[in-house]
């Protein structure tokens, strides 16, 4: 941080309330985040010890529980430990790591999930030349432009962040650090960081959206010209899975970064559902719509217990 940042440290108010309700609220995200790292490492031993699963499709769901592991982590810990604290306070180093990782975990994700419909439009559309086209190679190189892009994407916005300058208002409304809350707290000019933040969110986020969205048309299309009842019935459930984790990380996501940063509840609620439900209940999504995860799980629970 630069020696002109005069604040020392921002104070996080999202989930402020009277003792009862804090306690109430720690009991409720511990549940939820021991949900969701039990949740996501099952599946990812599942889909690592379990043969039938090393195929293209579970390896992107093996990244796609990492990741969740991974996004959940940056900010759940913290919020914990302010719900049982008075002060709730957070440095501006620490901030601004944070709202590094959860730029680069969030974008990590937005990236894989239109990796994840790409595969399932040419599991769909060519399914006797699926494994020759989503091979090992191509596979590992999607997943990798996928982390590389997202943490390249963090560091340029946090970057311009950098040089902002935080000289009395230290209150965040929220609780953890993202760069939209910070912005009024800045007593420097913050076009340049904002600017960045808009046009990286264009280019990735929506960008990855849009790819999404042409995958499913083609999807759509493809599974319109199968004669079969059953066929379409086959090739709808096998996309229903993604298609809910993407309403959800999409829904959720964008609400938030399109409303004025205001502290209200429902910038709360959508931030919240990002980044702390959502990571908790793809693994039930994807177990809860696919009988082979379900018996795996079964199987590896009985092992193991």
């Amino acid at each position: 941080m630069r020696n002109h940042s005069v604040v020392p440290e921002f104070v996080l108010l999202g989930l402020s309330a009277g003792p009862q309700t804090q306690a109430l609220l720690f009991v409720l995200f511990l549940v939820i985040y021991l949900l969701t790292v039990m949740g996501n490492l099952l599946l990812l031993v599942v889909v690592n010890a379990d043969s039938c699963f090393h195929t293209p499709m579970y390896f992107f769901l093996g990244q796609l529980s990492f990741l969740d592991l991974c996004h959940s982590s940056v900010t759940v810990p913290k919020l914990l430990e302010n719900l049982l604290s008075e002060k709730k306070t957070i440095s501006v180093e620490g901030c601004m790591a944070q709202v590094f990782f959860v730029f680069a975990t969030g974008g990590t994700e937005s990236c894989l999930l239109a990796v994840m419909a790409y595969d399932r439009f040419v599991a769909i559309s060519s399914p006797l030349l699926y494994g020759q086209v989503m091979n090992r190679q191509l596979c590992a190189g999607l997943v990798g432009g996928s982390w590389g892009l997202a943490f390249l994407d963090a560091l340029i916005n946090i970057l311009v962040a950098l040089n902002l300058d935080f000289c009395e208002a230290e209150n965040i409304h929220h609780f953890s650090c993202e760069l939209p809350s910070l912005y009024p707290l800045s007593c420097s000019d913050v076009s340049a960081s904002f600017t960045t933040l808009l046009c990286s969110s264009i280019l990735h986020f929506f960008g990855n959206f849009l790819m999404i969205f042409l995958s499913y048309i083609c999807i759509l299309s493809t599974i319109l010209r199968i004669s079969s009842t059953t066929g379409r019935s086959k090739a709808f459930s096998t996309c229903s899975s993604h298609l809910t984790a993407v309403i959800f990380f999409y829904g959720s996501g964008l609400l938030r970064y399109l409303m004025p940063n205001s502290g209200s509840i429902q910038e709360l609620i959508f931030s919240l559902q990002y980044s702390v439900i959502t990571p908790m209940l793809n693994p039930l999504i994807y177990s809860l719509k696919n009988r082979e995860v379900k018996a795996a799980v079964r199987r590896t629970l009985r092992k193991y217990f």
